[in-house]
């Protein structure tokens, strides 16, 4: 069966990939590590989706076994990464909103950065191992999708991997009311409020504020209908224990299209989870990769290119490595002239010249020959 998606989706992927990255290095700068968060793990979910497109496009080969094994637990971070970061959002915009964070000190920057951390890459870093009691065999792979994991569904793997990114969803979600409230009761004074955070604009706010609700709008519905499909569609297997479930581990089951498309519920569980990465990074790059800072960036970047392609095409030969005045004496062979002033007190009977010539006797430097004349005594209110 042929993708209706190839090669429209690795294309999409590998564009938002690139995207999502472009607003990186000035969020970093103001301290916006909730932001980076979740711009670096919604580009890896690109990445890493846009390579399987490409490795299994029409086949369902195991190619790469070791690529598969980082692949499946890329996705399982990723899948609880994305909201962790937005929740890191809302917790900054609430803190914010209420001003309980001012005046902002580098100790408090640094803690707030170091929560963060704990919140964008602990909780994934932690789903990935809980995930791993759960997982049935090593990996399945999916005609034109690629390697995915593979989640018994048992009743422990419920707390310990499907409800993940509901709870922090919710979370979020809870966050953003808080927001919403103390928005609309501040709305009078909210421009001294962001006072309390030098690095954000009223613009930026709101744009991070509406970035981190459709987040929600986006993650939240598709993790729920999938535990909706896990808990009424799908059988579930009794937990007696780590042995009986990790039994038959190196199994690996390979999906045809034909097959797998023909489950409607199929088809979209995969879509939407693959799908999803791509979305959230074209919708951030709406966001902030046409802001005025972005702008500000790109002027920047344009005028600096130019100035390097200037500086190319029109000076090729221009040996840059030395200044304009020594470049021009060593090409015509001759040292500047220095004015040197001798005096003598006493019993002078001569004095040198003000000016010292090097003459070059032939074409190498090695041979030239300083002349220095010697003239007659002239009157200097330096001498006695």
């Amino acid at each position: 069966m042929t993708d209706p998606t190839y090669p429209i989706y690795p294309a999409f992927a590998l564009i938002g990939f690139v995207l999502v990255l472009i607003p990186l290095p000035w969020h970093f700068q103001a301290w916006n590590s909730g932001t980076c968060l979740f711009m670096i793990w919604t580009a890896l979910g690109c990445l890493n989706f846009f390579i399987n497109s490409i490795i299994w496009h029409n086949n369902v080969v195991d190619w790469a076994p070791i690529w598969c094994d980082i692949s499946t637990r890329l996705s399982i971070g990723v899948s609880v990464a994305t909201p962790a970061a937005s929740l890191c959002i809302n917790r900054r915009l609430y803190n914010i909103a209420s001003c309980t964070t001012a005046p902002i000190t580098p100790a408090q920057k640094r803690r707030a950065v170091l929560i963060d951390l704990l919140i964008g890459l602990g909780i994934p870093a932690l789903q990935m191992p809980l995930q791993f009691v759960v997982q049935g065999h090593r990996y399945d792979i999916w005609e034109d999708v690629g390697c995915y994991s593979t989640t018994v569904n048992t009743p422990l793997a419920y707390p310990l991997s499907f409800l993940w990114p509901n709870i922090i969803g919710l979370v979020s979600a809870v966050y953003s009311i808080l927001i919403l409230r103390a928005f609309l009761r501040r709305r009078a004074e909210f421009s001294q409020v962001l006072s309390c955070n030098s690095a954000l604009s009223f613009n930026r706010y709101l744009r991070l504020m509406l970035l981190a609700t459709l987040e929600i709008v986006i993650n939240v519905p598709i993790s729920s209908y999938g535990l909706y499909l896990n808990a009424t569609k799908v059988p579930i297997y009794p937990w007696n224990g780590w042995s009986d479930l990790h039994f038959d581990w190196y199994k690996i089951n390979a999906y045809p299209a034909f097959l797998w498309r023909s489950n409607k519920s199929l088809v979209a569980t995969l879509e939407l989870s693959r799908w999803s990465p791509i979305i959230c990074a074209f919708v951030f790059f709406s966001f902030f990769g046409f802001a005025q800072e972005a702008r500000k960036n790109y002027r920047a970047l344009l005028f600096s290119v130019t100035k390097r392609l200037k500086s190319t095409f029109l000076y090729p030969n221009r040996d840059e490595s030395l200044p304009s005045s020594k470049s021009s004496a060593m090409r015509s062979n001759l040292l500047p002239v220095y004015a040197s002033k001798l005096t003598t007190r006493g019993n002078a009977t001569s004095i040198y010249s003000d000016t010292a010539t090097l003459i070059p006797q032939s074409s190498h430097p090695s041979t030239w020959k300083l002349d220095i004349s010697p003239t007659s005594p002239s009157s200097s209110p330096f001498t006695a």
